[in-house]
């Protein structure tokens, strides 16, 4: 049997893997129904067809190819949170990239109730919408 700690660590990485797969419905599938994702330029999405919708330029190639590579996560297993740090491999208009960002996640149970993404570059990749 999974501790907590084990049992999110398995979550987090499937949800990157999602990403890294451009497979939007698994990705949505992790969130609540009533889920909150902050955008790393600020705006706030409320509900998953709020937040499908902010995902979508990503999934329709927008950003080029993307893949996340983890770099370090750290579980608060009581809390139900994740602090999941990663390197964004970007390659837009044949241009590689890599970007540092990170995600907090809070659970309930086995789903992502809140996501907060930050990101660490020299400029903004687009402006909000």
């Amino acid at each position: 049997m999974q501790n907590r700690q084990d049992e999110l660590y398995d979550i987090a990485i499937k949800f990157l893997d999602a990403f890294n797969r451009n497979d939007l419905d698994g990705v949505m599938s992790f969130f609540t129904d009533d889920a909150v994702y902050e955008e790393l330029h600020g705006k706030v999405n409320r509900g998953k067809n709020a937040i499908r919708e902010a995902f979508a330029p990503q999934f329709e190639g927008a950003f080029g190819k993307m893949e996340f590579i983890e770099d370090d996560t750290f579980i608060d297993a009581d809390a139900g949170k994740i602090m999941s740090s990663w390197d964004l491999h970007l390659d837009m208009d044949g241009v590689p990239s890599i970007l540092k960002g990170l995600d907090l996640l809070q659970f309930d149970g086995d789903k992502i109730v809140r996501k907060q993404t930050f990101v660490k570059a020299k400029a903004p990749l687009y402006e909000g919408r």
